[in-house]
């Protein structure tokens, strides 16, 4: 009897085989091939596109389903890259066009293979786009971060806790560093506070700030992360006004926008970056009361690198584009919604003859619009 119990006790310890695991798996797994054929499929694959594995194997993944984005198919066929993108239109054989969550990754080791996994949001709470408040295509695709709040706060608060136990060991001349630590995690710690709050839709109070301190404060965060980076040139208008903003939120913008124009113009023998600002008459919206809004004030990032991808620079603001190897292309999205929120607009252009990317964020003057 014992023996027996001894038996079973050594099975249930016996590492499950990734084969089973990939059937237990309850999200539609397939396996694609360098030429995109479907080499394998799970029951759940086989459930949802209402085939079974005899019939789906062999067979083109567009003879299976087909993306209403044209974007999903020049994605998957760069079998490199990795791939997340929330409600989906995709068509399958026989039916009418469903909402899918497709993510698609690499398979280690295997050039050329990938694996395909969809998902069909129906009836889970919490997590769909389809709740009171929320804009279409606005907050639904940026929660996904909510997901990993809570996980990213523990160790930022230890970051915190390193950082001042090292400055009571530094000299005065290296306490900079410290500080500039401590800054960028209690920032990032309010900017995630910011985005659980998206859903909610729940705006960041505005405030007269000064755009030059914003743009040296991501200057100097970027420097000390990659100390032999490119430089970046200044070119301000010292007689700007305050802008009203949200300092935090600003400054994020502003990091995101530098950090990508770096990582744009890596390669380049001259790698060039440009901050200007400037007064810009003419541009003017409707703020959220309705009311026309003029946006006076220009901060312009510009990189001399090769260019966003033509067929890319139409959708650029929208989540899940990039066109960055391992990017999640989130980046710009919440970059648009935090400008947004500061009743900014966000725009980019491309100067061909000078080898120039622009993104120009413009903003309205401090007192010109009250917080809702």
């Amino acid at each position: 009897m014992t023996q027996g119990l001894d038996r079973a006790r050594a099975e249930h310890l016996v590492r499950p085989d990734p084969k089973r695991m990939i059937a237990s798996f309850p999200l539609a797994v397939l396996l694609l091939a360098p030429d995109m054929t479907i080499s394998a499929v799970n029951p759940a694959a086989e459930q949802l596109l209402g085939q079974g594995a005899r019939r789906l194997v062999g067979k083109t993944l567009t003879d299976v389903l087909a993306f209403e984005e044209p974007l999903i198919m020049s994605r998957l066929a760069d079998a490199e890259t990795h791939l997340v993108a929330r409600r989906v239109r995709v068509a399958l054989p026989g039916r009418n066009a469903r909402a899918l969550d497709v993510m698609t990754a690499p398979v280690q080791h295997h050039p050329g293979w990938q694996m395909l996994v969809l998902h069909e949001m129906s009836g889970v709470e919490g997590l769909s786009d389809d709740v009171p408040g929320a804009g279409a295509g606005e907050t639904g695709a940026l929660r996904a971060p909510e997901v990993l709040a809570h996980e990213i706060k523990n160790p930022l608060a230890g970051i915190r806790g390193a950082a001042q136990l090292l400055d009571r060991k530094l000299g005065e001349a290296d306490r900079a560093l410290t500080g500039l630590i401590t800054a960028e995690v209690d920032r990032i710690a309010k900017l995630i506070d910011h985005m659980q709050s998206l859903s909610r839709r729940i705006r960041e109070p505005a405030l007269p700030c000064n755009l030059h301190e914003a743009v040296r404060r991501a200057q100097a965060v970027i420097a000390a992360s990659d100390p032999g980076g490119v430089m970046v040139r200044e070119e301000f208008d010292p007689s700007l006004p305050p802008v009203t903003a949200n300092p935090d939120a600003l400054v994020q913008v502003l990091l995101n926008l530098m950090t990508n124009a770096r990582e744009a113009c890596e390669g380049q023998g001259d790698r060039r970056i440009v901050v200007r600002t400037r007064f810009a008459s003419g541009i003017q919206v409707h703020s959220r009361a309705g009311k026309p809004l003029r946006l006076p004030i220009e901060v312009r990032v510009s990189d001399n690198g090769p260019g966003i991808d033509p067929a890319l620079r139409d959708h650029i603001f929208e989540p899940f584009v990039t066109a960055k190897k391992n990017g999640q292309g989130l980046g710009l999205a919440l970059v648009q919604k935090l400008v947004r929120e500061m009743n900014g607009r966000i725009t980019h252009d491309r100067d061909e003859a000078g080898g120039w990317t622009h993104f120009r964020l413009h903003l309205p003057v401090a007192g010109t619009v009250q917080n809702d």
